[in-house]
């Protein structure tokens, strides 16, 4: 292979995982993995089922030294530099491409060529983003991860993973550019804290070198093929070989040629039009800044997330909720649910607080569209209530579950301040600020503390007796790593508004005294606060058919496309927890439990005043066409 003769140095003074790295741009490189026959079958299923950090390029023949598809003129026994031999799972030896001892073994050995991350550091390079380790003259980082790998046969390890310093303002030129070379492992696996990656040292890279970051960089971690050195150690096979880290296979392909430019299969299409993969790309969004977090969601996912957004952001009722709106604020609390394990959701506005029982019919629609899909995305839900609501809530579940709107019960509990500690000890088991039991609070149309401690209706009327002091749990977890919170409202005197405070404050009726204080990360403010819930719902269901979301969320690692397709698209489309049938049945069941309007204190089909038919029946079937595409008769 003439491209390699000067391609990489072996620096003898440093470990035996460390070489000199000397950058080859124009042509593609490959991971090189050399096994005995009778482990090649097992071997090929592990990369077909792990493709971000074992994407195939060429499985040899037995004893086949040659790579037609890859290289004229080839061969695998002395084309790379440095090779290491394995016996037993064992590093037993670092051999240069000048000695020939194992030449005699290989007549049964199968050769596997994997992409590399170097095949894409000339196109950052041409993007205008900054390839650190080419700038520092080191060899690529790499880290053995925390990760397990889908497992095939004897082969089950660890994920390795690259780490490439990129400057934040550059992260989604580094994301498109990698997704367009998916057999150079493609786009990131995970954008943030290493910790979450089980990495715990970014200054002890298990393979390769230390690359320094530059002020503004943040870590962004690409799926590795040296994942393949770990299969060899966790499998142990009687003998095998690998390239050594950093001295790769260097083919005859130019690093733009087309066939380094495969688009992965697309959303719902077997056959995508290159239009149509490009609504693929993904983009990239902050999701937490403690631990730091970032997620990914292709264009389309994003596109129909905000017209969720604009279709709840209208305002039939006329409360001036339109001045409050913050672009986005859905779509990032939808990319942290997505994220989240276990979920508390929190609602209740005991606005008539001249009646049996004080609430309104705003809210508890909203709670349970949420918690139903988040159940059904396999995540823990909890609903938090006032204890003065606790029996009439759970009578509420249980009516649900009765008429079929929820599979099953949610649990329900409340919140009582006894201490300092409480909110603490209520977030955390044993009050440990490392051990959580939720990772994302949503309140939805809940009642918010304003800046004298009173909790205030539109109007405002005090009605602090009626509420617990549920806001202490957003505010203790503003210092809590790892918990991030959403408040969806439509008036600004709800939980979580407070991030709108300044906006509420001035622009709102009666904004100054009712504004709520307490902010949550995301602000989702809607004209009826149902429909932001009835969003979230739609917003997380398109985070689950997006594959570039669900790739990035599963780093990499997961079946053939069209499997997860099938099975997420029908499982999803028939159980999608938002429906005209069941959000008129629960508002149904509201009434008869005597809730009333919000606005108008009706005891009738309507939400702030506004009707079920045709108002509420209109937005959630616009909601539903955005979703699914159509509705159907029994939506």
């Amino acid at each position: 292979n003439n491209h390699f003769c000067h391609s990489f140095l072996v620096d003898q003074s440093c470990s035996p995982f460390c070489f000199r790295y000397v950058s080859v741009s124009g042509y593609q490189q490959a991971n090189v993995v050399i096994l005995p026959n009778h482990l090649a079958n097992d071997f090929e299923a592990f990369c077909r089922k792990n493709p971000a950090p074992l994407p195939l390029l060429y499985r040899s023949q037995s004893g086949e030294t040659a790579c037609p598809p890859l290289a004229r003129h080839a061969d695998i026994r002395t084309d790379i530099s440095q090779y290491y031999v394995y016996e037993e799972g064992c590093l037993v030896n670092r051999v240069s491409k000048q000695q020939t001892e194992h030449h005699g073994q290989w007549a049964d050995m199968v050769c596997f060529y994997l992409g590399c991350s170097f095949g894409f550091e000339g196109r950052l390079k041409k993007a205008g983003v900054p390839v650190r380790n080419v700038e520092q003259g080191t060899n690529v980082s790499m880290y053995r991860t925390a990760v397990p790998c889908i497992p095939a046969g004897v082969f089950s390890c660890p994920l390795v993973t690259t780490m490439r310093p990129i400057p934040a303002g550059m992260l989604n030129a580094a994301v498109e550019v990698t997704y367009l070379n998916p057999l150079a492992h493609g786009a990131p696996v995970h954008i943030g804290d290493p910790a979450l990656l089980g990495i715990q040292d970014l200054s002890k890279p298990d393979y390769g070198e230390r690359v320094e970051l530059q002020p503004g960089d943040v870590t962004v971690f690409w799926a590795c093929g040296v994942t393949a050195i770990e299969a060899i150690l966790s499998s142990k096979p009687s003998l095998a070989f690998s390239h050594a880290p950093g001295c790769m296979f260097l083919t005859d392909i130019p690093d733009s040629s087309p066939s380094s430019l495969i688009p992965p299969p697309s959303e719902g299409v077997d056959s995508p039009s290159t239009d149509h993969n490009l609504e693929l790309i993904p983009l990239c969004f902050l999701v937490s800044h403690n631990p730091l977090l970032y997620s990914l969601a292709s264009q389309r996912a994003v596109a129909k997330i905000r017209q969720l957004e604009t279709i709840i952001g209208e305002d039939p009722g006329q409360r001036g909720i339109r001045a409050l709106f913050v672009q986005d604020e859905l779509l990032r609390s939808c990319l942290a649910l997505s994220h989240a394990f276990s979920v508390a959701i929190t609602t209740g506005f005991p606005t008539h607080y001249m009646h049996s029982p004080p609430d309104e019919t705003d809210g508890p629609p909203g709670a349970i569209a949420m918690a139903t899909m988040l159940l059904s995305l396999g995540k823990q839900v909890t609903l938090v209530t006032d204890r003065r609501a606790l029996e009439m809530n759970r009578a509420i579940i249980d009516e649900a579950v009765r008429t079929g709107v929820l599979k099953t019960a949610i649990p329900l509990i409340t919140f009582e301040d006894s201490g300092p500690d409480s909110a603490l000890h209520f977030l955390c088991h044993h009050g440990d600020p490392s051990k959580p039991r939720y990772d994302h609070l949503v309140a939805i149309e809940r009642s918010g503390r304003a800046g004298d401690g009173n909790y205030y209706n539109m109007r405002g009327i005090n009605i602090k007796h009626l509420v617990d002091p549920i806001d202490n749990l957003f505010i203790a977890a503003k210092d809590l790593p790892g918990i991030t919170t959403t408040g969806i409202g439509d008036g600004g005197n709800e939980l979580g508004m407070g991030k709108l405070k300044e906006k509420v404050t001035t622009l709102m009726p009666n904004g100054g005294l009712i504004a709520c204080v307490v902010p949550a990360d995301y602000a989702i403010t809607a004209g009826v606060s149902n429909w932001g819930g009835y969003a979230v719902a739609c917003g997380l269901y398109l985070l689950h058919t997006c594959p570039s979301h669900q790739r990035y969320r599963k780093r990499g690692l997961v079946y053939l496309w069209y499997i997860f397709r099938r099975t997420a698209m029908f499982t999803l489309s028939v159980s999608l927890c938002l429906s005209l049938l069941q959000e008129e049945s629960i508002l149904s069941t509201l009434v008869r439990f005597g809730i009333r309007s919000g606005k108008t204190g009706h005891l009738a089909m309507e939400v702030d005043g506004l009707t079920f038919h045709p108002t509420h029946s209109d937005i959630i079937t616009r909601l539903l066409e955005v979703t699914l595409g159509s509705t159907t008769p029994n939506l």
